[in-house]
């Protein structure tokens, strides 16, 4: 963990870079923390002369890159959809200017009587922005990348957190799984993925809902990538019921504006599962590590719903089945067979 000195370092540092800039004018002294994540970058509001408020993002070099960050930003906003705008930058340093899209995330608003709304604007918001999607723009979410994250599952989940030298056999068997779910993503219709499309990076706007916050790492890859991740959500859950509802939603305007979705619901459906539980093996690897490696327990809490995720998805296909006998014998369970598919 950096020590606080160093933190204060960069602090002093983005001040001293914030009173520089001609405009706006802004009151450094107003600096307070606005967000932080699970990588190195902090967020902080500030306000301006004029009453408005801006976000200061502070990304550390070597371990952060900021222009990624200002080339999707560009790349998203011109697709229509609400990101913030870049006022100033210093990549050198590692430090953004940005509109600020306010502090109310999905999460903090999400509720019986909001939902819906809120995900229809998320998936409207998806639409737009997939239906604009080009190759050749953004690095593409190919098979080493599926599985150099696949991989996050064995090595920090089950090596690190759960203490497991797996047998030969169970090797085997997980990597059986791997490439039938690597067969499924990649032969997925490919568009623009921001890979983190969930009720932390979404923000309730006004108008133009929602705000979309960190896309950095966008890539061009599997089309239900995103919506798993907005629905199928580490931070929050929805019964099967109304996952089902807003992904044929969902699916219902993809086909309307043209995305290459399967004609066949029940197989878009199936390749919602399936890139769906690519992720969740992944989250499981992230915050293992995140835990072990970075010192940041608070996302252990999160871990129970990514597992029930995980079982459900892996239990309903037969091509699957190894993977439920080997999360039996990571929690010591007797083998549970329901397919349904």
């Amino acid at each position: 963990m950096p020590s606080k000195p160093v933190s204060d370092h960069r602090q002093v540092a983005l001040v001293q870079w914030l009173a520089s800039l001609p405009s706006p004018a802004l009151a450094t002294d107003s600096l307070r923390p606005a967000s932080a994540d699970a990588s190195f970058r902090r967020y902080f509001r500030v306000d301006a002369d004029d009453g408005a408020s801006y976000i200061a993002m502070d990304a550390p070099p070597p371990q952060e890159d900021v222009k990624p960050f200002i080339r999707v930003a560009e790349l998203f906003g011109n697709t229509g959809v609400s990101v913030p705008s870049v006022i100033a930058t210093d990549a050198e340093q590692g430090f953004l200017l940005l509109s600020d899209l306010g502090s109310t995330t999905y999460l903090h608003q999400l509720g019986a009587d909001t939902a819906h709304k809120l995900y229809m604007d998320a998936i409207d918001a998806l639409v737009l922005m997939q239906v604009q999607s080009q190759p050749g723009v953004l690095p593409e979410y190919d098979r080493a990348l599926l599985l150099r994250e696949l991989m996050l599952f064995p090595d920090w989940y089950i090596g690190k957190h759960v203490g497991l030298a797996m047998s030969d056999q169970q090797t085997a068997d997980l990597n059986r799984v791997f490439e039938a779910l690597l067969a499924n993503n990649l032969a997925q219709p490919q568009v623009f993925v921001h890979r983190d499309f969930h009720s932390r990076n979404l923000m309730v706007l006004d108008k133009g809902n929602p705000g979309i916050l960190d896309f950095q790492d966008a890539v061009y890859g599997p089309i239900t990538y995103d919506l798993v991740s907005l629905l199928r959500d580490a931070y929050i859950q929805w019964d099967e019921e109304m996952v089902l509802d807003w992904a044929i939603r969902y699916w219902e305007r993809a086909r309307r504006a043209g995305l290459p979705v399967s004609h066949d619901v029940d197989a878009f459906y199936r390749d919602f599962e399936y890139m769906g539980l690519q992720r969740h093996l992944k989250v499981l690897g992230i915050f293992a590590r995140l835990h072990h490696r970075d010192g940041k327990p608070a996302y252990l809490k999160d871990m129970p719903l990514v597992m029930e995720y995980t079982r459900r998805a892996a239990g309903r296909y037969r091509e699957l089945a190894p993977l439920i006998r080997l999360l039996d014998a990571l929690e010591d369970k007797a083998p549970q067979v329901g397919y349904t598919f």
